[in-house]
């Protein structure tokens, strides 16, 4: 029988090189995320040294020469055995709850939740600009500890000194980077300081940094942040506010929308844009973590309808992705997502009550952001209907001003179809809406909800057929040899042929189609096509739907001539010559079936015009 032993546990070994090369081109967009884990430890390092030494002084500052980037810290500080520890070990923190030397056994732990970095990678990150890291560290723990140095090569190698005393007589740390080969421009002075400013401006500590050229300090934090700002009059707050916009973001916003969440430990601000964008575009909101800047790009914040606004603001409870570089979609965010867009909902409702100028300028540029909100918020599309613009028969208006002059609405799911309808509907009080852009349909079929009193359906050719004005009986009598041959001409095209009198009289035919006549020219067109089995099928799915109808206008002089000519085929061509004139004003695709007739009425119209030129010659050649 063989027996098995216990397996030898080993250790992995991690190649910095290889490690360098993950972080840069696959965990972190860009190298410039250096600065934001320098300015993290330091913040973190305070923040600990704080908890221990409430009276202890805070100081950070950072600098840049020379292709070399220093920063230095007044906080907790690191032994010989920390530095082996914590520095040069994939995957463990300081702020690790079970490590050897974690705040928690130093009573601490209260203060975990203050720190920006969990993830264990630190100073390895700066690794991506960085040919050396040079740290020389004093613990505040053990006043006793001698400074120690921790120097460190992108070979993977380091190593570990104690220092006399006099080489850093305070607790803190002092961090040196040496820019590597092809990694010197995010070493110059005017690009760490123009990082170090958009990472952390809002961090709580004061930051300072020296370019080396000789001058004073320059602050890098601008605390607190705009909205928590106190200003003498609401207009002070909203130029103050729209500055910040222009400043960030580029754009003076048309409003600023706050965003006060303090159960859930979020504060900020939603600037609306001051021109339209696409419902599909995804805005990248400003995040701040703890004050540090986590991502410019934050899709996932605000709910997608909201497209017309860009946010800045900080939170302490969202949790960031593993590169921190955005945040973790989880339920939390979920929720504050839809606080959030309750906020966003409140601004509008206020506007709606008490500043009708506001908003009518802001519908004016974002219209189809408060419709597609309104799809899911009855409440809401009940408050918006004063203001909600739409295209009508009757012009551009609201859906109230609209409703006060019919309470029978139709509407188009195309724009085509609507453009060539509206001159007609609105000369015979046929009240028609344009659905054919976004949301503007869901709309509708929300509107009985709000209003019951109204009734809204979907425009088709008998609706619009009964508006218009019959002809007189003996007129239509006087004209059924010429409807005939027009009905039998276009049976082909599933067309019937109707003659009405209606307004303007330029108009000499009227394409109408609806959707059931569209569906049964699909089935009769897949019929055509089918096998002995799908034509059973689909024949027994015959409707019972009108077909498309060509309607004649008798007040038109063409019509009538057309009407009066003695020959019965240039009657038929002229009339395939409507059917085209019609169908190509309805802006509709065209089937293969409506390109044949066009090409034959066409040539027809051609052939007739030129034969007749030909009798005419003939004739002046007799005489």
């Amino acid at each position: 029988m063989t027996s098995t032993s216990p397996s030898t546990p080993h250790s992995f070994q991690v190649d910095l090189r290889g490690l360098v090369d993950l972080l840069s081109h696959h965990l972190y967009s860009s190298p410039r995320v250096y600065v934001r884990e320098l300015l993290q430890n330091a913040v973190d390092a305070i923040t600990a040294r704080h908890a221990l030494e409430p009276a202890a002084e805070i100081r950070i500052r950072l600098s840049a020469s020379g292709g070399r980037v220093t920063i230095e810290d007044s906080g907790i500080g690191l032994t010989a055995d920390e530095a082996h520890s914590l520095l040069a070990t994939i995957g463990r923190s300081s702020k690790r709850a079970g490590s050897g030397n974690d705040l928690n056994e130093q009573g601490l732990e209260a203060t975990r939740q203050e720190f920006l970095g969990q993830f264990g990678i630190g100073l390895l990150a700066c690794f991506v600009v960085a040919r050396q890291i040079r740290v020389v560290t004093r613990s505040a723990r053990d006043p006793h500890a001698a400074p120690v140095e921790w120097l460190a090569t992108d070979d993977g190698s380091y190593t570990v000194r104690e220092l006399p005393h006099e080489a850093r007589p305070e607790p803190g740390t002092t961090v040196v980077l040496e820019a590597r080969p092809g990694a010197a421009e995010w070493a110059v002075p005017a690009k760490v300081e123009e990082l170090a400013r958009d990472y952390g401006s809002l961090l709580p500590y004061e930051i300072t940094f020296d370019d080396g050229e000789g001058g004073e300090p320059r602050p890098v934090t601008d605390r607190p942040a705009v909205w928590d700002r106190p200003f003498p009059t609401p207009d002070a707050r909203r130029v103050a506010l729209a500055g910040h916009c222009a400043q960030l973001f580029g754009f003076t916003p048309l409003d600023s929308i706050d965003l006060d969440l303090p159960v859930a430990g979020v504060r900020g601000v939603a600037y609306v844009l001051p021109e339209p964008t696409s419902p599909a575009h995804r805005a990248g909101h400003r995040v701040h973590l703890k004050g540090m800047l986590l991502t410019e790009r934050a899709d996932n914040l605000l709910p997608d309808w909201a497209f017309f606004v860009r946010a800045v603001l900080d939170t302490d409870t969202l949790r960031p992705t593993a590169s921190r570089e955005n945040l973790y979609d989880d339920e939390t965010l979920a929720a504050v997502r839809d606080a959030l867009g309750s906020r966003v909902r409140g601004w509008l409702a206020e506007l709606a009550a008490s500043d009708p100028d506001r908003l009518a300028a802001f519908l004016q540029v974002h219209h189809l952001g408060v419709k597609s909100m309104a799809r899911h918020d009855t409440e809401l599309l009940a408050l918006m209907l004063p203001w909600l613009p739409f295209e009508t028969s009757d012009g551009s208006m609201s859906l109230q001003e609209f409703a006060a002059a019919h309470t029978d609405i139709h509407f188009t799911r195309t724009v085509e179809e609507f453009r060539q309808i509206a001159p007609i509907a609105a000369a015979h009080g046929l009240g028609v809406i344009n659905a054919g852009y976004t949301y503007d349909a869901d709309l509708l079929a929300l509107l009985p909800a709000v209003r019951p009193e109204l009734k809204v359906t979907e425009l088709d050719a008998g609706a619009v057929t009964e508006r218009l004005d019959p002809v007189p009986t003996a007129a239509e009598l006087a004209l059924a040899p010429f409807l005939a041959t027009a009905r039998t001409r276009l049976e082909a095209q599933s067309c019937d042929v109707v003659l009405r009198a209606f307004q303007p009289v330029a108009v000499p035919a009227l394409y109408l189609d609806d959707r059931q006549a569209r569906q049964e020219r699909d089935r009769t067109a897949a019929l055509e096509s089918a096998d002995s089995l799908w034509s059973g099928i689909l024949g027994a799915l015959r409707g019972s739907a009108p077909r498309a109808r060509l309607v004649l206008n008798h007040n038109n002089p063409l019509i009538r001539r057309i009407a009066a000519l003695p020959d019965e085929a240039l009657t038929a061509t002229a009339v395939e010559s409507l059917y085209g004139q019609a169908l190509l004003m309805s802006q509709r695709p065209l089937r293969p079936a409506d390109s044949t007739l066009l090409n034959r009425a066409f040539l027809g119209l051609l052939e007739w015009a030129t034969h007749s030129t030909d009798d005419r010659d003939a004739q002046e050649d007799q005489k």
